[in-house]
């Protein structure tokens, strides 16, 4: 049986999935088969299962760090919160369910049962196992039949690390405030901590470890410096691009409406990284910028709803302006939906049933339903036939005369998506398509832009190598492997 060892914080975003990563690509180096599990996670941003279910995004990168496929089995229990709907409940890759906060707590028993399911396989192909948790360790509010802390933690006796976050201060407080609220039986289980984020002369905390180290009895395991390359690595949470602009180099200027339950935005990493593009998240307040050579209607877990705050916000008239002069407009998944005619949702699926108006410039219809697709895919764009990769990720089905311009070949032979007849509005399904190198670059030639010689993927994989070797210099690892059960 493999060993086990999970990885819990102080609160959110203390750096959890990263390290998770980082760790699992050093031990993967180490010659260990190593898989990444994370009890429940609530997260917009998904990636397609070698199963054709779908986990966070996170637990993918995790996967891809330790050298193998990902897995419905690393993250068993997936929120995706879709507005006033509440949240959409993944189950072991498949959609169970939706419900509010309040309603998803009497979830919780039932739930258990399949997430010990599914950590008992991962464990049959693994040697060690880390396990992420979620959020904070010491949310005492929820912890009775709690699944993704200390709840689960017990369950399956696993000897916890806990990674505060040193950068938004209080850092001492976060680690000797845990070990105060926490149960004595939850207690027992945490066995060291990790100060993560750190910037500045290490020596001047030398006193800060040692004070936790004595107040609370737990292992020192590392203090880890803020890990600046860490935006070169698809995000879970949308949290990081409420700035507005990613960059502020010069370049074909490309804009993103930030809608208020925007999905796969990692859709747009590789456009960040491009050295010869300009990409711009427009938030809420702003009007879309209009020396934009295109607007990309992001993906939505709230097609219709965002549809409403993407009007609210007038940015159907800044689009209007930036059609009359010339510019282009790409819709992905629920961005393509918005571009058409109508969007009907007969079921309910996200919301009361009804039908709305879309932005009309596409002529294609789209009704939502219950049944997801979820697929890799790959063919050639249309009618360029430069090769793209991919996934699938929707319910709902588009048609119309407009299809009869498709974006996509699949190699299968089916066609996807949509495209106006002056050529300057496109919609599609795949997401993905940008981190395809060849398929990237026909994209900045249609904007009459030089692509650059940007291997996307080749970065992600050095940027992980990268992660592996700042935490294999800032963390004991032969302490961790001591722990781990």
């Amino acid at each position: 049986m493999s060993r086990i060892l999970m990885i819990q914080g102080t609160g959110s975003d203390v750096g959890k999935s990263l390290m998770v990563a980082g760790l699992a690509r050093a031990l993967t180096n180490k010659g260990l088969r190593v898989a990444p599990f994370k009890p429940q996670n609530m997260s917009n941003n998904a990636a397609v299962t070698q199963e054709g279910g779908e986990i966070g995004r996170a637990q993918a990168l995790q996967a891809r760090a330790a050298r193998r496929a990902p897995s419905n089995d690393m993250n068993p229990v997936l929120l995706k919160p879709q507005g006033a709907s509440g949240s959409q409940i993944v189950v072991q890759g498949r959609v169970a369910g939706q419900a509010l906060a309040r309603e998803y707590q009497s979830w919780k028993p039932r739930l258990m049962p399949q997430v010990l399911e599914s950590f008992s396989s991962l464990r049959e192909t693994a040697d060690i196992v880390l396990i992420e948790g979620a959020g904070s360790a010491a949310e005492i509010n929820l912890r009775a039949h709690d699944i993704a802390n200390m709840g689960f933690a017990r369950a399956v006796g696993a000897p916890v690390v806990l990674v505060a976050d040193i950068d938004r201060g209080g850092v001492i407080a976060q680690l000797v405030g845990c070990h105060a609220v926490l149960d004595p039986e939850d207690l027992a289980l945490v066995r060291g901590f990790i100060v993560n984020k750190f910037r500045g002369d290490p020596s001047l905390f030398d006193s800060g470890m040692g004070f936790v180290a004595e107040r609370t009895g737990w292992r020192p395991l590392g203090l880890v410096p803020f890990f600046s390359e860490a935006s070169r690595l698809p995000a879970e949470d949308a949290f990081g691009l409420q700035g507005g602009s990613a960059n502020e180099r010069g370049g074909v200027k490309i804009a993103v409406p930030l809608l208020p339950n925007i999905s796969n935005f990692d859709d747009f990493d590789p456009l960040k990284a491009e050295p010869g593009v300009a990409l711009a998240f427009t938030p809420p307040g702003a009007p879309l910028p209009a020396d934009a050579r295109l607007v990309i209607l992001p993906g939505s877990k709230a097609t219709i709803a965002d549809l409403a705050a993407f009007r609210a916000e007038g940015w159907h008239i800044d689009l209007a302006a930036h059609l009359r002069r010339g510019g282009r407009v790409l819709g992905v998944c629920g961005g393509f939906q918005m571009l058409g005619r109508s969007i009907a949702d007969p079921s309910g699926v996200e919301g009361p049933p009804g039908e709305v108006e879309g932005l009309g410039l596409l002529d294609v219809e789209t009704v939502l339903g219950r049944e997801k697709r979820l697929q890799f895919s790959h063919g050639e764009s249309q009618p360029d036939g430069e090769p793209f990769s991919g996934y699938e990720m929707h319910m709902g089905e588009t048609i119309g005369p407009d299809c009869n311009r498709p974006a996509l070949k699949f190699a299968d032979g089916r066609l996807d998506g949509a495209c106006s007849a002056d050529g300057l509005v496109t919609g599609l399904y795949v997401h993905g398509l940008f981190s395809h190198d060849a398929q990237r670059g026909a994209w900045l030639r249609r904007l009459e832009a030089a692509p650059s010689a940007l291997l996307y993927e080749a970065q992600v994989e050095q940027t992980l190598d990268a992660l592996a070797e700042h935490c294999v210099r800032h963390i004991d690892i032969g302490q961790l492997l001591e722990l781990a059960r």
